[in-house]
């Protein structure tokens, strides 16, 4: 009975908000989609996103196309052919325009002001190591059908129509970009089109969940302390469906005049805790670190001990004495 209690508990922690540690920015998701997701996808059968090419890891979160391995051939852009690049598969222009931030002041407005924003461009679901040259290429369009586009890429299967203004992606990743929309759309509670939806449904019904996309959606699961309910079955995208929205958190954006007093105001509230931020993954102390006060609210973490913020990967500020 108790090995049976042990196995349940561990399981829920598996997927559980409380044993989870999202990543807080665009650029900590790329980090962590490259250590914790694709560390052994460069060189597997499925290959980055669109053409199925390997690539080899470069710096914290690049890569560097194996252009024969898929028989790629570079349309127009040779620099970006040559790397792999972080796609959003469902575009930061298409959820960012649904948010009030980017009338305000485009993608950098919503990166400071809008934590909803920040969230969907952070969420891993969404994020998948792409052929540069064809993630450019594919812009913000919408995936559509491109059946009267010849080849582009040499043997990658994958079309832009850019009179349309629309992507085909190759046959084997149709069902996922689907169900990861919906999965987007869903947690955020986004407008799709009547078509688009109509599109989906049917990519979704003629590519089932692969061991891939299951184990994929197990390794965000972990980060993110929740899994893709299209992937895992637990719900399914009809005509009209109307959105949940779960992500939609109603945390009150800091302006940057304010971001001092306001840290200054959360690490008293914190009650004195260790505070990491999320960008540098530094953590301070309450006394000794001249820093600990200067943390922008939106990228703090707070760690109960320095055994806690080390094993989440943290290093003490070179500040602190």
């Amino acid at each position: 009975m108790k090995k049976l209690l042990y196995v349940l508990v561990l399981s829920l922690a598996v997927v559980s908000p409380a044993f989870s540690s999202p990543p807080a920015s665009f650029t900590e998701a790329k980090v962590i989609a490259k250590q914790k997701v694709y560390f052994d996808q460069a060189n597997s059968a499925m290959g980055e996103l669109y053409c199925g090419c390997k690539w080899t890891w470069a710096g914290q979160s690049g890569g560097r196309v194996d252009a024969k391995s898929c028989g790629y051939e570079t349309r127009k852009q040779q620099t970006r052919a040559e790397r792999t690049e972080w796609e959003h598969i469902v575009p930061a222009w298409t959820f960012g325009h649904q948010r009030q931030c980017w009338q305000n002041g485009g993608r950098e407005h919503c990166v400071d002001d809008d934590p909803v924003f920040r969230a969907m461009e952070a969420d891993l679901f969404n994020l998948y190591p792409a052929v540069g040259e064809v993630n450019g290429d594919r812009s913000n369009f919408n995936y559509g059908m491109a059946s009267g586009v010849a080849p582009q890429y040499g043997q990658c299967t994958t079309k832009v129509d850019f009179q349309q203004r629309a992507a085909e992606p190759r046959d084997e990743v149709k069902g996922l970009v689907a169900r990861t929309t919906f999965y987007m759309f869903d947690r955020y509670k986004l407008n799709m089109s009547r078509q688009q939806q109509q599109l989906l449904m049917a990519w979704d019904k003629q590519h089932p969940v692969s061991a891939w996309e299951k184990e994929r959606n197990q390794r965000i699961a972990r980060i993110m302390g929740h899994p893709n309910p299209f992937v895992t079955g637990e719900r399914e995208w009809t005509l009209g469906y109307k959105p949940v929205g779960e992500g939609v958190v109603s945390a009150i954006p800091v302006s940057t005049s304010n971001t001092k007093a306001s840290a200054q105001t959360s690490s008293k509230a914190n009650g004195g805790a260790i505070i990491g931020n999320r960008n540098s993954r530094l953590y301070h102390l309450p006394t000794g670190c001249p820093s600990y006060d200067k943390v922008s609210v939106k990228n703090q973490v707070s760690f109960s001990s320095e055994p806690e913020a080390l094993a989440a990967g943290y290093r003490k500020a070179g500040n602190c004495k």
